[in-house]
């Protein structure tokens, strides 16, 4: 199931909003005088109102300017952190991992040691892998993963991209918009099933923790005879 959003206080909001403020100025030469005119134009005409008509206009326009500041920087900060997550390794897991919405998210479910990886996806549309790394490398690994899904997904959708900037491959930046897009094929039950069988599928048995149980233990002297033949 997905986890429940942790509530965030104001201050801890605003402290936010200052963070992306700083990396969208710093990656995005356009965003300080984008944002200065969307602050600057609609108080100039909220003075303008206020001279010609009433002091009413005041608040309307300090809130009007405020929205158009936050829509500024809405579209810069993602645009920014797009062109920051440009071939970076992970960066589609990470992006897939803020997304709103019902979405099942396990990095790199299979991998290379040249940074080529195969993110799975779970979700309203189906099952979702996105590779990255080297066209090559990668395909090659979609096509171990896609057989290995096979097994376990039954009639579940199972949609596959490339992430970038080739011809037949899916450019970062597009990639929110493009999944969004995807037919709502399962139902959150489904999703809730279909999550259960792959986490089974790709469960690697791990080594219990603690003192090893007495009766699992090798008898006094077996290393010593061991070491003697």
């Amino acid at each position: 199931m997905a986890k429940p959003q942790e509530k965030v206080s104001f201050g801890q909001r605003l402290k936010q909003i200052g963070l992306v403020f700083r990396f969208t100025a710093k990656q995005d030469k356009w965003f300080a005088p984008l944002a200065a005119g969307a602050v600057l134009i609609p108080l100039a005409l909220t003075v303008v109102a206020v001279v010609l008509w009433s002091w009413i206009w005041l608040p309307l326009g300090i809130l009007f300017a405020l929205l158009c500041l936050l829509i500024v920087l809405n579209l810069r900060s993602n645009r920014a952190m797009m062109n920051a997550a440009e071939g970076q390794p992970g960066a589609a897991a990470q992006i897939m991992e803020s997304m709103r919405g019902d979405w099942r998210v396990s990095p790199a479910v299979s991998s290379t040691t040249q940074m080529d990886m195969v993110h799975l996806v779970i979700g309203r549309p189906g099952v979702i892998l996105l590779a990255e790394g080297n066209p090559q490398r990668v395909r090659g690994l979609l096509g171990q993963e896609k057989r290995r899904l096979a097994k376990v997904i039954g009639n579940a959708p199972l949609y596959d991209y490339v992430i970038g900037q080739e011809e037949g491959e899916l450019p970062i930046r597009k990639l929110r918009m493009t999944l969004m897009r995807l037919p709502r094929n399962l139902s959150g039950k489904d999703v809730n099933s279909l999550d259960k069988r792959l986490k089974a599928l790709t469960a690697r048995p791990q080594m219990p923790k603690g003192a090893v149980p007495k009766n699992l233990r090798p008898p006094r002297g077996a290393f010593r005879q061991m070491r003697g033949r």
